[in-house]
């Protein structure tokens, strides 16, 4: 498979579900408001693509609903290339019968901001979980995931992707990213919705996660917001 940051959109007859999938080094880390997605892949002598992937739950609001009406599952799947979209379908021995189906769809990274190499000590490598709460009296806040990976950010969730780079040391770190919009939210986000939007922020980080105030912004309007990240696999 191509490296690079991915939305995915996944199908059973349970319903749909989309989310973002960041793709390395044979390895696929991403998720989306609730869940977080973990997995590796591997191509196959017949050009296949082969993976398995499993899901772990991140924020405990229920009107997230799970895919499989569970939190926790494991799926095989099977795939290949068709243009720049790689499909898969597969299923879960946990669920027997159940069809999974998936497309996966590039995200560009053009708009990326240049990386440093990451020097040691620095924030550790891995799948965050981001809780982000608006500042100055704005209602509203958004969940999803973050892969950090030697100075490279990569993550979204179901509507918005996250493309950036970040610098770390002695415990604090700072970094700028774009906020993109890879599906329409249809107002359900009207902060961001409809925008590309630049943010810079700066925190403090341990080895179970970060923190960090950040400046976004959208159309003509700077806006701040605090964000809480959790470390939920290593990378």
């Amino acid at each position: 498979m191509q490296k690079g940051l991915y939305k995915v959109e996944m199908h059973t007859v349970h319903g749909s579900r989309r989310g973002v999938l960041y793709v390395f080094d044979g390895k696929m880390m991403g998720g989306n408001s609730a869940f977080a997605f973990i997995g590796t892949y591997r191509d196959s002598d017949s050009g296949e693509v082969l993976v398995d992937i499993s899901t772990m739950r991140h924020n405990d609001d229920p009107k997230f609903q799970p895919l499989f009406n569970t939190d926790r599952i494991t799926l095989t799947l099977r795939g290949s290339q068709q243009g720049d979209q790689y499909f898969f379908q597969g299923g879960t021995t946990q669920l027997p019968g159940v069809a999974f189906n998936s497309v996966m769809t590039p995200i560009s990274d053009e708009a990326a901001p240049p990386v440093v190499p990451a020097g040691k000590g620095g924030i550790g490598n891995g799948l965050y979980s981001i809780h982000i709460r608006m500042l100055d009296g704005i209602d509203g806040g958004n969940t999803g995931v973050m892969v950090l990976h030697d100075g490279r950010i990569r993550g979204g969730d179901a509507f918005f992707d996250y493309i950036g780079s970040y610098t770390s040391a002695n415990g604090r770190w700072k970094g700028e990213l774009v906020n993109h919009e890879h599906t329409p939210s249809h107002g359900e986000r009207p902060v961001f919705g409809g925008y590309e939007v630049g943010i810079g922020f700066s925190g403090t980080y341990t080895d179970e996660g970060a923190a960090a105030e950040a400046t976004a912004l959208a159309g003509k309007r700077s806006i701040r917001f605090s964000a809480v990240l959790k470390k939920l696999a290593e990378a």
